[in-house]
């Protein structure tokens, strides 16, 4: 994957979310068309409640998944913050990355008035850039 259809209401939601949950880290679920595109963001509670690690609430997990089955979505992404560092994955963000398909949006608050949001696959350790694109520019 070399870029992902990331829709700006998707976009905003994902900086919002992790502005809000600043200082701990913000983490959230990605549903996914039949040709990829982004079409919801599951903005969900972090159970770790840290600033340097993430786990997705199991409950709020099985809630994301079962509303994007009745879109006719699947899950195909997961997003998280980085309160006071940049939207790099770090190396508990690779180890942990158990979906090679997956869409990881990572969004850096170093400088909270101008959040870095990048996207990335990550497949066994191999960490690639995938461009985040809206879908107008797609077009």
């Amino acid at each position: 994957m070399n870029e992902a259809l990331v829709p700006p209401d998707v976009h905003e939601a994902i900086v919002a979310h992790a502005r809000f949950c600043a200082p701990e880290e913000a983490c959230g679920l990605l549903a996914v068309d039949d040709v990829g595109a982004v079409r919801m963001v599951y903005c969900l509670t972090n159970v770790d409640h840290s600033a340097s690690s993430y786990t997705v609430d199991p409950t709020e997990h099985y809630h994301a998944l079962m509303h994007a089955e009745r879109n006719g979505w699947s899950l195909g992404g997961a997003f998280h913050s980085h309160p006071r560092s940049g939207a790099v994955p770090s190396g508990t963000d690779v180890e942990r990355a158990l979906e090679p398909g997956w869409l990881y949006v990572i969004v850096g608050l170093a400088d909270p008035e101008h959040p870095e949001v990048r996207g990335w696959g990550i497949d066994r350790g191999s960490v690639t850039e995938v461009a985040l694109r809206s879908p107008q520019e797609a077009s």
